[in-house]
């Protein structure tokens, strides 16, 4: 695997005669991380660990770009398709959209994917997930917990970077999760929003601040690096919360309880393995949740004490969801009819 500058990219078009790759060569994926690069403990270091497992167990090459605006995607997307050396580019993310959209059909022999959003093109697979299957069990499990200390006026919190159909399937699944255990409790949820909604921490820990102020003493984020705001704001009032994407529960084990886990890393990885076998599925969408390891959750790291019948449970409920007898709303507006249609026994 190399790390490619935007510069370093112009250059290896430009070369008169080089050749990156022989047709021999093992399968060679490239792809272009969201904004922010490596080091952000969510997708773009689940991305690259996924291409890191194809690269160890099937043999194959990558090379990635880490961009540092939005205005670079367009440019990486070209330049990356003009080499004509990549099995399959991959973008990560829906700012990813726009660019691709532009620079996919330019290029018809050169197969993309793109993690996170669905795109209806001939030459792209799109790769999305099912979060609210991993946020109906934290939010399960949050049900329980309020469940347990009798509160008088259950209350949870949700926050998410922008009011969008994609973060609407965790708040979704949140609610149905934990009011699907307890009838009884009340979910607080607010949008970050502004120019940097995902990287906005002070936001984050402010509007976290006033929902522990409004009852919530467990608060749930979809808000990527905005995330850190809500556990400052719980380490500060020392309340519980619960983190995305990647396993988030080591940055504060005292009062992180849990992580919803999108596995990007095994989107990365199915997409290195189609590539290598010949198989993508462009055109089409792909859809991984939690029977296909795409969706999970986990208390790994947490120091917070969690009754084991409590983890049972929810552990008895996502098997029901991998069997196919409980459907998560996808949804906030058919959370009402999901909880009509089904009893917790």
């Amino acid at each position: 695997m190399r790390r490619i500058g935007i510069f370093a990219v112009v250059l290896l078009v430009a070369a008169s005669g080089f050749t990156f790759a022989q047709s021999s060569s093992p399968t060679r994926v490239g792809c272009i991380l969201g904004v922010g690069g490596l080091g952000d403990l969510s997708f773009n270091d689940l991305v690259y660990a996924g291409l890191q497992k194809a690269q160890k167990e099937l043999g194959i090459q990558f090379d990635y770009v880490e961009p540092q605006s939005i205005s670079d995607f367009e440019t990486y997307l070209r330049k990356m398709a003009s080499m004509k050396t990549y099995s399959v580019i991959i973008s990560v993310g829906y700012d990813q959209v726009d660019p691709l959209t532009k620079v996919a059909p330019q290029f018809p022999g050169q197969k993309f994917a793109i993690i996170d959003e669905s795109l209806n093109l001939p030459n792209v697979v799109s790769y999305v997930s099912k979060e609210e299957e991993g946020s109906f069990l934290v939010g399960a499990l949050a049900g329980f917990l309020k469940k347990a200390n009798t509160a008088k006026n259950p209350t949870i919190g949700f926050i998410a970077a922008l009011d969008i159909p994609l973060l609407d399937k965790f708040y979704a699944g949140y609610e149905a999760g934990a009011r699907y255990v307890n009838s009884s409790v009340k979910v607080i949820a607010n949008y970050i929003g502004g120019n940097a909604p995902f990287s906005d921490i002070t936001t984050a820990k402010e509007i976290a601040l006033k929902q522990f102020n409004q009852g919530a003493d467990i608060i749930y984020h979809a808000a990527g690096g905005s995330g850190l705001g809500v556990f400052q704001a719980a380490k500060e009032k020392n309340f519980y919360a619960i983190g995305v994407n990647s396993n988030q529960n080591p940055i504060d084990p005292n009062h992180i309880i849990a992580s919803m886990l999108k596995r990007v890393d095994t989107a990365a990885y199915k997409i290195a393995v189609a590539a290598k076998q010949g198989n993508l599925k462009t055109g089409k969408t792909v859809i991984l949740g939690l029977a296909d390891g795409g969706i999970d959750y986990t208390v790994e790291g947490s120091k917070v004490t969690i009754d084991p019948k409590i983890l049972k449970a929810v552990n008895d409920i996502k098997q029901s969801i991998i069997d196919g007898k409980l459907t998560a709303p996808d949804t906030h507006a058919k959370v009402e009819a999901f909880l009509k249609a089904n009893t917790y026994k």
